[in-house]
């Protein structure tokens, strides 16, 4: 077995960790499946960096990056952003469609007034 340096024995202790709370969250239905598998790729992909030296080192190489370390924290800092950047879609396409639920509950409670104004017996109009 290679040698494995603390970087990549914090990160593949770091990524089964993750893996298993990530499972926890979606049994405990506190994370979607879609959100999941996200998460999911990102933890394979580090434990797979973590768990092989020559993969992280060839990996790090080809990218020109010096340390091993250093790469990382590049995939950290990408899937951060990559989440972030999924996220702020999902914001903004959930605040459209919350703009156009309120819409049409303002247009329906115009015209449940409008049609209880219409029924409504006037006053002093008896029987």
């Amino acid at each position: 077995m290679p040698f494995l340096s603390k970087t990549q024995i914090i990160m593949a202790i770091a990524a089964l960790g993750l893996a298993a709370t990530v499972l926890d969250l979606v049994r405990r239905r506190r994370l979607s499946e879609e959100y999941s598998l996200l998460w999911m790729v990102s933890t394979v992909v580090v434990a797979i960096l973590g768990f092989s030296t020559p993969v992280l080192k060839s990996v790090t190489h080809a990218l020109g990056i010096l340390y091993e370390s250093s790469m990382v924290f590049m995939i950290g800092l990408a899937f951060g952003t990559t989440m972030l950047l999924y996220l702020s879609v999902r914001l903004s396409r959930l605040g459209r469609e919350h703009q156009a639920v309120i819409r049409e509950v303002a247009l329906l409670r115009h015209e449940l007034e409008t049609l209880a104004g219409r029924e409504a017996p006037t006053p002093g109009a008896g029987a």
